[in-house]
């Protein structure tokens, strides 16, 4: 058996009860010298009797090293046997004693005592300590444990002071376990483990550990080093460029060169007052700012901005009104109201003089040409132009930029623009301003208020710039499906100009003159390799192009020019030019979408047709009604609004009140009930220019009688029969063109707006202007 004469003096006999002392750090091994803070008020009673009686104390690890109150069974089994060598009183009360770890002990018994934990302990000695193994394992773990030392000079001089005058393997094991860097229950293992071989094998594991974190922490020490001799190197050689080309009288830095370039630029932006005094500050911040600043980019990107702005006012020039009417001539077919607006505007403006923007609104259904009228006008005027998007927009610092304060902080759609295009007085287009959102970012709509108000505009704020700036030379030109979701003071801002649909003939002369065209360079087809029968022109307007626009229509040319160009690149392609005929059109197009079905047709009693306004054009709808047997209820389905549902309760009352002056049954309305429907009943409809529809379709469905072919109708209607203005008659009459209406019935205060419509849409249909649904009723039931 080993013993520890060689390294501690100790009693050859030692007790067999022990005092405790829970320890809940890490355990303490045997064979070293260790000081011990003692403050809890029951260790300090142990350590009292320990230093009355023969000095002896147990260290025994607690299991949870949170827990402050230990029992026995909250011990783990094996500690160390120490004895006292000197106590230390301090002042807050607690003791410092310093010990000498003498023995590893098991747990036998807990005896009771006066105070604190007393316990009967068995003592345990090394086995298998000198064996030719174990030599191996100490010489291998001393040879590693120099290589540790190397990099490691805290560890390397607790090494020099210790372990030259250990000679006992399990002492070394011992000491290297209690100063590893390792988990309280990893040491508490090796405390337990008393085969020496076994014990060494352990601590050469977490050596050969400790060797990997080192060889990690020297590579990362390694590549930090590098990066600061480089930086330091860097820094160094900017320094000595510096007062080299201080010498020979060359800008320093790119910074320098920029502060030049800077204030040239200003010298020639003739700026004045708020302007020029803010400019010039951010300039001198600048100057003083190291390029590795975070404010560096910021306030250089800021200055930037500023400095290619057009601050200078644009100098008035004369536009030729006839060039400016053929560049619209040029671009767009019809648009005859339109166009006139356009060239009056322009008329005005020459003759004042005025280099004053002004704000247009163009209205009108998808695919009527909007976004393309703004670039023509650009080109009329001889301007710069500028598209944004608005659609969907829920921030207003989309408009107005971002404070300065937020990272990534840019101006607005306006000063964005200006900066692209380089000049005070451009056109900017800005589309979809009927699809403005709003959130809790703000409302975009109302920042569009000082943008587009020219009392304001002449100093617009942007928050980037935080500087008056004048974009009141601007001509914004805006553009809509409907003017019902555009807050009224905006409208009110604005110059509202219409866009209706296009009729057969204009489809055609469109296609021919435009779509055709771009549609076969889109397709990599030569202009004269197709050719186009205007009733196949026609066609494709009738039965797969329906809507108020020109898109659905483009599309169409599109696929059928896809489907030749695919056919040329065959084996055996067909002979140019190719010709399309309408009864060609089904192979390259597939069935017809619109049929001349019963549909649109009032073919029995209880049948009428209306003219509908829509945010994409004008529309017919027929309106159907039957009656079962019943209770006299009324039923309206088709997803009506408030409005509509309103309107046809008037219908039925009225109609109900007169049914039997038309020779209806009296008794009609009270035996049965009567269901109304309007077809698309996934489409919602609302607005009270229904009325006569509805009172017509009841009235005919009551007398059992057909309506004339060819009606349509369209006027609100009130409680007493008389027939009220609606709106959007032009788009209402393009729509019933397009259905082939040959008669419509408007209310008499509309018929003022037929002088609005051009002649060759209300070529061939008969307007019938009305007051009373009695004049209604002559025309459709006669």
């Amino acid at each position: 058996m080993s013993n520890q004469r060689d390294i501690l003096p100790v009693d050859q006999y030692l007790p067999n009860t022990l005092p405790l002392i829970a320890i809940n750090g890490k355990p303490i091994f045997p064979g070293i010298f260790t000081p011990l803070m003692i403050t809890d008020t029951k260790d300090l009673q142990v350590v009292q009797r320990a230093v009355e009686g023969d000095h002896h104390l147990g260290l025994v690890l607690t299991r949870d090293a949170e827990n402050a109150d230990p029992g026995v069974n909250d011990l783990f089994g094996v500690g160390t046997a120490v004895k006292i060598l000197k106590k230390i009183n301090l002042p807050d009360g607690g003791v410092n004693i310093f010990v000498s770890t003498l023995k590893r002990f098991r747990l036998r018994k807990e005896l009771r005592g006066d105070a604190g934990l007393i316990v009967a302990v068995e003592y345990l000695d090394d086995s298998e300590d000198d064996t030719p193994e174990v030599q191996a394992l100490m010489r291998a773990i001393v040879s590693e444990t120099k290589q540790v030392s190397e990099n490691n000079p805290l560890f390397s001089e607790e090494m020099r002071l210790n372990m030259v005058n250990i000679d006992e393997p399990g002492k070394i094991a011992d000491f290297l376990a209690g100063i590893l860097n390792i988990d309280r229950a990893e040491q508490q293992d090796i405390l337990e483990t008393l085969n020496v071989r076994e014990r060494l094998e352990k601590v050469l594991i977490f050596i050969k550990k400790e060797q990997e974190l080192l060889v990690i922490q020297q590579r990362i020490q390694r590549q930090i080093n590098e990066k600061i001799e480089k930086s330091q190197r860097d820094y160094f050689l900017r320094e000595e460029l510096k007062a080299i080309q201080g010498e020979l009288g060359i800008a320093t830095d790119a910074k320098s060169s920029e502060v030049r370039r800077f204030r040239e630029v200003i010298e020639n932006l003739g700026v004045e007052g708020e302007v020029r005094e803010q400019i010039e500050q951010e300039l001198q911040k600048f100057e003083l700012m190291e390029p590795n600043s975070s404010e560096f980019t910021v306030t250089r990107n800021y200055l930037d901005t500023v400095t290619r702005l057009p601050w200078s006012s644009p100098e008035p020039h004369p536009v030729d009104i006839n060039a400016a009417a053929k560049v619209l001539d040029k671009d767009h077919y019809g648009l005859e109201d339109v166009k006139e607006r356009i060239l009056e505007f322009i008329s005005v403006r020459t003759l004042k003089g005025d280099v004053k923007g002004s704000i247009v609104c163009l209205v009108g259904p998808p695919g009527v040409g909007k976004t393309s009228v703004g670039r023509s006008i650009a080109r009329a005027l001889g301007k710069k132009f500028f598209r944004f998007s608005v659609g969907g927009m829920r921030d207003e610092a989309e408009i107005k930029g971002h404070r300065r304060t937020y990272v990534g902080a840019m101006p607005g759609k306006i000063i964005q623009g200006l900066k692209i295009v380089g000049t005070a007085d451009p056109v900017f287009m800005i589309d979809e301003i009927d699809k403005l959102g709003a959130s809790f970012q703000g409302d975009p709509s109302s920042a569009l208020l000082e943008v587009l108000d020219p009392e304001q505009n002449v100093a617009f704020r942007d928050h980037y710039l935080d500087l008056p700036f004048d974009i009141s030379g601007i001509l914004f030109i805006a553009t809509a499906n409907t003017l019902d979701s555009i807050p009224a003071p905006l409208i009110d801002r604005m110059e509202v100009i219409r866009l209706s649909g296009y009729i057969d003939e204009e489809k055609i002369a469109i296609a021919r003159t435009y779509l055709v065209p771009r549609s076969l360079e889109r397709s990599g087809l030569k202009t004269k390799s197709v050719r186009y029968d205007k009733a196949a022109l026609r066609a494709i307007a009738n039965e797969y192009a329906r809507e108020a626009g020109m898109r659905r229509y483009e599309q169409q040319l599109d696929k059928i020019h896809r489907k030749i160009a695919r056919n040329l690149l065959q084996d055996d392609p067909p002979e140019l030019p190719i010709r399309v005929t309408p009864g060609e059109l089904e192979r390259y197009l597939g069935k017809p979408i619109f049929l001349e079905d019963a549909a649109k047709k009032a073919s029995q009693p209880g049948m009428a047709i209306g003219l509908a306004w829509t945010p994409y054009g004008g529309d017919t709808l027929v309106i159907e009604a039957v009656a079962n047997p019943g209770k006299g209820t009324f039923k309206l389905t088709g997803q009506m609004g408030n409005v509509m549902q309103e309107s046809a309760s008037i219908a039925y009352t009225l109609a109900r009140h007169i049914a039997a002056e038309r020779g209806a049954n009296p008794a009609f309305f009270e035996d049965n009930e009567i269901h109304l429907h309007i077809p698309a009943g996934a489409t919602p409809k609302d607005g009270p220019s229904a009325g006569i529809t509805m009172a017509t379709t009841l009235l005919s469905l009551a007398m059992n009688r057909q309506i004339r072919a060819a009606v349509a109708m369209t006027g609100e209607l009130s409680l007493t029969g008389q027939v009220l203005p609606i709106g959007g008659l032009k788009e209402k009459t393009i729509a019933a063109r397009r259905n082939r209406i040959k008669t419509i019935v408007i209310p008499r205060q509309n018929e003022k707006d037929l002088d609005e419509i051009p002649d060759h849409i209300k070529r061939g249909i008969a307007f019938h202007a009305v007051e009373r649904l009695e004049e209604v009723l002559a025309v459709a039931l006669p």
